[in-house]
This record gives C-alpha cells, structure tokens and sequence, in this order.
C-alpha cells in the first residue's frame, strides 16, 4: 500500500439522507473511525439528500435547488468523505453537468467534486491506512487463527462504475475485518434499487432484489457488508421478507467493530 497523505486535519463527512435516516449507526462509526486516525469531523446540520432521485427522474431544475443548497455546507476546502458510492457518484460526476460551465456555481461544483470522496477510497487510497494505524495487528483473526467466519461484500453499481471503488472496499475488507472474504455468484448484478427505479418499476426491481438475496444465501455468507445503504436498505428489506436471518450493514460499522474488539476504538 502507498504512503497517504499526512496533511489532512479535517474533513467533512456527508452523511446521505439514507444513513441519516436508517443507518445512524453507520455515520457514527464512520466518525469514529476518522477520529481515532487524529481527523477532526465536520458534520453540517444543513445538509440533506444530494438530488440524485429528483436528478435520475428527470427533475433537473429540482435537483440543481438540493445541489446548491449541498454545495453551500462545503465552505473550507477539506476533503468530503461520502458514506455511499451512489450519492458520492452524484456530487463528483453530475454536479458539473447540472452546473454547467455557464452557471455561477459551476467552479464551486468543480472544487467539492475534486475533493469528494467515497468513504473505503478515502481510507485506502488518500489516506493508505495500515493495520497498525487501526489497533488492528495485521488481521491477527485472520492470520493465526482463521477466518472468524464469511462475509460477503455487496458494491453499489455507482460504486463499482462510477466511483470506481470496488477495489478499495475489497481492500476493506481483506486488511481489517476478521471475517474471509468470499464471492457471491453474478456479484456484479444490481440489486434493483436504483433510488426511484424501485417505485416506478416495482415488479423489476423486485425480482431484481430476490435474485441478488438468492445469490447472497447461496454464498454461504455469516455476514453481508457494502459501503452503500440505499442497496442496503432494499436488501435487508426483501431479506426480511424472505425471514432470513442475514442482515447487512455498512462497512463503516464492521470496520469500527472490528477495530473495537481489538481495542483499536475506545
């Protein structure tokens, strides 16, 4: 892994309108985990959803509105760490479209998107975190005793083609949490989400979503991860519909766990 940069004393944590609203828990260990790496972390109250479902409905002028009033939380240049591949996709790869180059807003929307950041990118590529910064001794569970079970990465479609971070989570995954990474069969596949494609085409997206929970079972799996939770949020909801006793959880909340249980996180 590549020495990361040791300038870096703040940075914004963007939350997503998901995680604010179901997964709490994620942000909060996200924040943790920053800090214990000596970041402080800006959480601005103003924000909110990032525009992507007004924005892939074809509600552009709607969107721009939710964008503008994101772009205007991100005030000092730090870094903006996202908690999803999806909304991260939004605001480094759309917001330049929708600002174009003759609005006034468009240099603005150049500079947060140079410096967003998914949040395993942010850990393994601009930081290059290493075990030891984590509390964590090189995986020991992993290393001298085994695997402490399965678990099973699910990579948001944005993630993996728009975010291009399906490697950093991997790498997540192999070099801090105890569990042995193993493949679900037609991994790639989405899981039928797509933020407002599961209302307008309910009956896709659901077979979509049971395909994608088949093949998760199908794994083997003791655990299911993803860096996404908006596809979390439509997993563990066919999950539990199907009474299956896996549930899935951010990434960010295996990784504090694990770092917990090794003492790395007071």
């Amino acid at each position: 892994m590549s020495s990361g940069r040791s300038d870096i004393t703040d940075v914004y944590l963007y939350g997503t309108c998901v995680v604010d609203s179901f997964f709490p828990e994620a942000g909060v260990d996200a924040i943790e985990i920053l800090e214990h790496l000596g970041i402080r972390v800006h959480f601005p109250q103003e924000q909110s959803c990032c525009g992507q479902p007004a924005y892939t409905s074809g509600y552009v002028d709607q969107a721009r509105t939710v964008a503008a009033a994101q772009l205007a939380c991100f005030k000092h240049p730090w870094p903006v760490v996202i908690l999803s591949g999806s909304c991260g996709g939004m605001i480094k790869h759309h917001y330049v479209k929708i600002f174009d180059q003759q609005h006034p807003l468009h240099e603005k929307a150049k500079q947060v998107a140079d410096r967003t950041f998914e949040f395993t990118e942010f850990l393994v590529d601009v930081l290059a975190v290493n075990p030891e910064q984590l509390g964590l001794s090189g995986n020991t569970s992993k290393n001298e005793s085994g695997p402490a079970g399965k678990v099973v990465l699910h990579t948001s479609c944005a993630a993996r083609r728009e975010m291009n971070t399906l490697a950093t989570g991997r790498a997540v995954v192999q070099e801090f949490i105890p569990e042995q990474l193993i493949e679900q069969p037609y991994e790639a596949e989405c899981c039928g989400f797509g933020g407002t494609f599961s209302v307008r085409h309910g009956d896709i997206s659901g077979a979509m979503v049971t395909d994608k929970c088949n093949n998760i079972e199908k794994s083997g799996a003791d655990r299911l991860v993803s860096a996404d939770c908006a596809c979390l949020l439509n997993i563990n909801g066919r999950m539990a519909k199907q009474n299956s006793k896996l549930q899935g959880e951010h990434l960010a909340t295996a990784l504090n766990r694990a770092m917990k249980s090794a003492g790395g996180v007071l």
